[in-house]
């Protein structure tokens, strides 16, 4: 059988192929056999095979020893919250983000609450190479423990980073669409917190998605027309895990995933002065609002585990990725769609402007992504010849390769999550990016 695609943070594959119970089983086991002391928690995204995946993995971790804490459907960024709040070992999310419904997943998180960055998941990794697992005898079994209510402690944290009364007073008409995933469930509470008048589509978490599963504009064109239709203030879009958020503006225009972390940054920089984060696929505009507020901007390896160890390192006040995933301290080191839901209501309720007048107030860029099929040594020779050809005024080889003149820049890169290389420009105009994109199309070796 063929393996899923596996990191150091996680695993993603097709059930019953790529992703088998004893894949499940197995790589459950290996976390047990790294973690730390302590009980290891289990929650998954909606999905038809949630339920399945969730009994192999909670099985694994009882029968390692672990009291097993069942947080049932929660999203991301819950998890990673739960898990700092109760001092939990870690913890096991069963999504596979945004694919498709074929799909599930395992990410791992850590005691800090936090997916696995490199050394302990390397450790993870190893581990279900070499078939580790720390089986326990009948008296020496774990258990496994139903949490009510996983959600109370994140709801409180999002709630403490905005002021909740002025929102309130706004009675903003809100779009969700959870697209029957994970984030209607603390997305009702939440806006329902904030005052809000909410209409949630895809309110049940059960995984038989409306539209494909990534907030796009290609996937949300039954989405979009609802909002300038039905007089909402904005709307909201979730992907089933509820890391990353998509917003559209009133005008029904589908404004992206790469502003929502710039909108919580420039909300962020009206109260503290800090640096901020971001990776390398990420939209420059990140870079443009440091240089306007005078703090320190950081460039990250592609993947959230990269931009948090950034993020620490450099004692950050905010971070995220233009995957619509933005990382509040404060809150947890998750990507987390409900802080970005809080804190742009908060940010228009600040500024008393709508969407469109806050995102017409950034650089008007324009991003192309592209991909292709590009084996190792054919992506590791694209990458020199990139460097040779292209005569940018910066160069980095940090993830790939990224090239960078003053007013773009363009980056080839290995997938984490697909069998693929990406290909990203972004510059002033579509055509100046495109013409990027071709440029190196015919520089790379296939």
């Amino acid at each position: 059988m063929p393996e899923p695609i596996i990191s150091i943070s996680g695993l993603r594959g097709i059930i019953g192929s790529e992703l088998t119970p004893i894949v499940a089983c197995n790589y459950a086991a290996s976390l047990c056999t790294q973690a730390p002391n302590g009980a290891i928690a289990v929650a998954r995204d909606g999905r038809i095979s949630g339920p399945m995946l969730a009994d192999v993995i909670a099985a694994a971790i009882v029968g390692s020893g672990r009291i097993c804490l069942d947080l049932g459907v929660a999203s991301t960024p819950t998890v990673g919250a739960f898990v700092r709040k109760t001092n939990a070992a870690g913890a096991i999310q069963i999504s596979a983000s945004h694919n498709p419904s074929l799909y599930n997943g395992m990410k791992l998180f850590g005691p800090e609450g936090r997916v696995l960055p490199v050394e302990p998941g390397t450790r993870v990794l190893n581990a279900y190479r070499q078939h580790q697992t720390d089986w326990r005898s009948v008296e020496f079994l774990g258990t496994r423990q139903t949490i009510e209510d996983p959600h109370a402690g994140h709801l409180e944290l999002v709630l403490g980073t905005v002021d909740v009364e002025a929102i309130r007073r706004r009675r903003f008409r809100v779009l969700l669409d959870s697209n029957h995933g994970a984030g209607s469930i603390l997305g009702k509470r939440l806006l329902a917190a904030l005052g809000c008048e909410t209409v949630i589509l895809g309110e049940t978490p059960n995984g038989l998605f409306s539209h494909p599963p990534e907030p796009l504009a290609e996937n949300l064109v039954t989405v979009s027309p609802r909002v300038v239709q039905e007089k909402f203030d904005v709307g909201f879009c979730q992907d089933p895990d509820a890391d990353r958020l998509a917003i559209v503006d009133e005008h029904g225009h589908f404004i992206g995933e790469e502003y929502t972390a710039v909108l919580c940054m420039m909300r962020a920089l009206m109260l503290n002065a800090g640096p901020l984060v971001t990776n390398c696929a990420s939209s420059s505009m990140t870079q443009w609002l440091a240089k306007k507020h005078g703090v320190p901007f950081f460039r990250s390896k592609v993947g959230e585990a990269n931009v948090v160890d950034t993020m620490l390192a450099n004692n950050a006040l905010y971070g995220g990725e233009g995957s619509g995933g933005p990382i509040d301290p404060r809150v947890v080191l998750i990507r987390d769609s409900f802080v970005g839901i809080a804190q742009i209501l908060d940010l228009m309720t600040t500024t008393q402007k709508t969407i469109s007048q806050l995102t017409s107030q950034l650089p008007r860029l324009a991003m192309i992504k592209d991909k292709m099929e590009l084996s190792k040594e054919e992506l590791n020779e694209s990458i020199s010849k990139l460097s040779e050809h292209l005569n940018a005024e910066s160069i980095s080889t940090e993830d790939g390769i990224r090239l960078d003149w003053a007013d773009s820049w363009l980056l080839l890169r290995g997938s984490n999550t697909e069998p693929i290389v990406r290909l990203i420009a972004e510059s002033p105009t579509e055509q100046q990016s495109r013409d990027l994109i071709d440029r190196a199309k015919g520089v790379i070796v296939r």
